[in-house]
């Protein structure tokens, strides 16, 4: 396996019309390495190429263990294998779909139903996969600690080497970078609801874990796909 600068385990989704449409949306296939011509969509408020600028190099996913570097001596190789064993281990986590949402100032596909599982999940893989991690440089934590956190993300920051973790989770598979206003947000929602509405999974079902790899130039590949032991039938 090449090196790569840092490693996250997200949750990305298999081949078919939701991996296509927003690979194509973000214009990077992590799964194939690829750059993709935008979807050329009426009553956008921006460009596609502006809306999807700042989530673009990471591919469609979702995140379970952020980013990170490999601590000194550690061969990607062997992360690998831990993370197939951590996956040999897991059952899938179950929730009705996914809806397209207003976080902040982006849009986001977020789950319907309950995430406890899938919140269990993630501290599953940032605990047991944190011997991984090297330590935060001082550039990292004082860029974090200038994003206002609160006390317990500045704590989880601390342990954990990322602040929105453990009971900070909230899972969502990003769509766009900050958008400007009210109104535009309301209008790319409404062009992006009736695309998105037919192949939007219903249930939405994790039944695996891949291992991204961010190359030297910033962008994210997705490396392996890790199935858990007992599938959902």
């Amino acid at each position: 396996m090449n090196t790569f600068r840092r490693y996250a385990v997200y949750w990305a989704p298999p081949a078919g019309p939701l991996a296509t449409f927003t690979a194509s949306w973000l214009g990077w296939d992590a799964a194939t390495g690829t750059e993709r011509p935008h979807p050329a969509l009426p009553g956008l408020p921006a460009t596609v190429e502006d809306l999807t600028d700042a989530p673009r190099k990471y591919g469609f996913h979702g995140t379970l263990k952020p980013p990170f570097r490999l601590v000194d001596g550690a061969a990607p190789e062997r992360l690998c294998a831990a993370v197939a064993r951590l996956a040999a281990g897991l059952a899938p986590v179950r929730m009705e779909g996914l809806r397209l949402a207003r976080l902040g100032k982006f849009l986001a596909l977020v789950p319907v139903g309950d995430t406890a599982g899938l919140g269990c999940l993630a501290a599953t893989l940032v605990k047991e996969l944190d011997p991984w991690r090297a330590p935060l440089t001082t550039e990292d934590i004082l860029r974090r600690h200038a994003a206002k956190l609160n006390p317990t993300q500045k704590a989880l920051l601390d342990r954990w080497g990322y602040p929105y973790v453990m009971d900070e989770f909230r899972f969502h598979l990003t769509l766009t970078g900050a958008l400007a206003d009210e109104a535009g947000a309301e209008a790319l929602a409404k062009v992006l609801e009736p695309v998105l509405a037919p192949i939007l999974p219903t249930p939405f079902v994790v039944e695996d874990i891949c291992i991204f790899g961010e190359a030297e130039d910033g962008r994210f590949h997705l490396l392996h796909r890790y199935p858990f032991a007992c599938v959902s039938g």
